[in-house]
């Protein structure tokens, strides 16, 4: 089995066609036709199904497919870092986080990892949380940021952040001027959510389903950003993360109450593959996060009571 046999397989698995990925590997089909037979004989069945207009991997090489990404994955990684090795000050980190992290938290851990090492490349993939580990496992990721412990034995993980998921109002709300507030009284007020299912929509569910109080989502939608934007026009009510409004309560746009018996506090963690043997790069990125991360606890206190402030 040779890697130019799985570039094959991988090039005509992602094009469904042999003469696109021929194109885009710079080899004519017919390599890649005899390319595919020898895989197919070595394993002795065939990888794809040629019966349609688009060819299709059949079951065997839907799993040859999976493993020939992570073979080519480390290939790629261990020639990466072999070059890092020749030059140095170059290289690359990748980093998957979901929207929330990618928008507020990544941004000044970069900016501490840049202010040290200025030439080496940041790519941030936005992902949701519960698929950062797979990826992380299949090498396609240096580095996750989620909101929970994946409890596997092939990852490590650290706190980074403690953060809390927060309701949020326009500031002439009436319920804006109470020090503390009841679910029972969120039982008439239009809400508004983000339309993908995660924890913390089912916690904020839960808790009304349990207190007996109507929850009533009248509009979904993709971003944070745009909730916020929604809320502070007086269109209904959110929960957020705290860490996504600092600004906005900073120059009294936004306002939040706190609501009796409910709080939704969550960790944010680091994680990575822990067996690997990162880039150099990576391992500096490492470093870096890992010499911040012991503040994040001392400043809880500073994240509840001046959330404009920075928290990383």
């Amino acid at each position: 089995m040779e890697f130019a046999q799985l570039e094959a397989l991988v090039a005509i698995a992602r094009a469904r066609s042999f003469s696109r990925a021929a194109e885009q590997l710079a080899r004519t089909q017919p390599a890649l036709s005899i390319a595919i037979r020898k895989l197919e004989e070595e394993i002795g069945a065939l990888v794809f199904d040629r019966s349609q207009k688009e060819v299709t991997l059949t079951e065997v090489g839907q799993i040859l497919f999976e493993y020939a990404q992570k073979i080519l994955n480390l290939r790629r990684e261990a020639l990466g870092t072999i070059e890092e090795l020749r030059q140095l000050h170059t290289g690359r980190v990748t980093i998957g986080a979901n929207e929330s992290t990618s928008l507020y938290l990544l941004p000044r851990i970069i900016l501490a990892f840049r202010e040290q090492h200025p030439t080496i490349k940041i790519e941030v993939y936005r992902s949701f949380s519960e698929r950062l580990p797979r990826e992380i496992k299949e090498r396609n990721l240096d580095f996750g940021i989620v909101s929970f412990d994946p409890n596997d034995s092939e990852l490590a993980s650290f706190p980074i952040l403690e953060d809390e998921l927060v309701l949020i109002l326009p500031p002439g709300h009436p319920l804006a001027a109470r020090r503390q507030i009841a679910l029972k009284d969120l039982g008439g007020e239009p809400f508004i959510a983000h339309n993908v299912r995660s924890p913390a929509r089912e916690r904020v569910i839960q808790a009304f389903r349990r207190a007996r109080v109507p929850l009533n989502i009248v509009i979904e939608l993709t971003s944070i950003e745009t909730i916020k934007e929604f809320v502070k026009m007086g269109l209904g009510l959110a929960f957020v993360p705290r860490m996504c409004i600092g600004e906005e309560l900073a120059q009294g746009k936004l306002a939040t109450v706190p609501i009796q018996g409910f709080r939704h506090r969550r960790v944010l963690r680091v994680i990575y593959l822990r067996d690997k043997v990162h880039s150099h790069a990576a391992q500096k990125f490492l470093e870096v996060i890992k010499a911040m991360a012991p503040n994040a606890r001392s400043r809880r206190a500073r994240l509840t009571s001046d959330p404009s402030r920075p928290i990383v």
